[in-house]
């Protein structure tokens, strides 16, 4: 939630559709002092690969709608803005949540699965995917990134 609300702040108060990469780096490192300029150029990075920003002609469009969002009074983003998702980290946590066990458990099952039933011959996110279906745990949002993932590994 962190990053959309920081993506959305400059859209917000200066209501516009549609910024330049200098008035977002601006925004973010001069004018509210959230952070420094490259951390303001990975952010819009970020925003991109996460699918709230789109970049055309050098202008940055928000994708959502800035005025649905609420800012808190005081907001500074966290560090956790400059993170990428990791989509089996994101797959596990759901596991966790829908089993009502620890992380640790996922994990040895998970690491059973893949020892035990495969040789050691599966990579963790396909491993991951299969408890998601053992236990019926939603995961088709999360599809394509965990592909790709794959791919990367």
């Amino acid at each position: 939630m962190t990053l959309e609300i920081t993506v959305a702040a400059p859209f917000k108060h200066t209501r516009k559709t549609g910024m330049r990469k200098n008035e977002l780096v601006y925004y973010y490192a001069l004018d509210r002092k959230w952070m420094s300029t490259d951390q303001a150029a990975i952010l819009l990075k970020r925003a991109e690969e996460a699918g709230l920003l789109k970049q055309e002609n050098g202008v940055y469009t928000i994708l959502t709608d800035p005025s649905a969002v609420t800012i808190p009074i005081g907001f500074k983003p966290s560090s956790s803005v400059f993170e990428a998702n990791d989509p089996a980290r994101e797959l596990l946590s759901r596991i966790v949540k829908a089993r009502g066990v620890t992380e640790t458990e996922v994990a040895a099952e998970m690491n059973t699965v893949i020892r035990e039933q495969f040789d050691n011959n599966l990579l963790p996110p396909a491993a991951l995917v299969l408890l998601a279906k053992k236990y019926r745990v939603p995961y088709e949002d999360l599809r394509e990134a965990l592909v790709s993932s794959l791919k990367k590994a």
